[in-house]
């Protein structure tokens, strides 16, 4: 028997549109998990997991810049759009989360 249930997304408030400066990233805690929230060149805004795949470190006390966030203990360094790792030390790619901006009010989608 096949399931016909699926997880049905939560979205959750996580900021404001003026909280984060562009090319920015701001650290985010919600159900025991850290996130990072970052605001691109383009307006747009993106989460992913919060702490580096390498040390453990939180990536919002990390230097953003062209897309990239640099994680403050090793330097590694991950696209924050894709969450590809970009080289040594970190060969882990983070998680990404879908996000959506209604008025001035960020949301990230949690299932």
């Amino acid at each position: 028997m096949v399931s016909t249930e699926h997880a049905v997304a939560d979205w959750i408030r996580i900021c404001s549109t003026d909280e984060i400066d562009e090319e920015d990233v701001i650290r985010f805690d919600h159900g025991g998990r850290t996130f990072a929230v970052y605001r691109s060149p383009e307006d747009t805004f993106h989460v992913t997991d919060g702490l580096c795949t390498h040390e453990k470190i939180h990536l919002a006390d990390g230097l953003v810049m062209d897309d990239i966030i640099e994680c403050p203990k090793h330097n590694g360094r991950f696209n924050y759009k894709t969450g590809e790792a970009k080289g040594a030390p970190v060969c882990v790619n983070l998680s990404i989360y879908r996000t959506k901006v209604e008025g001035e009010d960020v949301f990230m989608e949690v299932t």
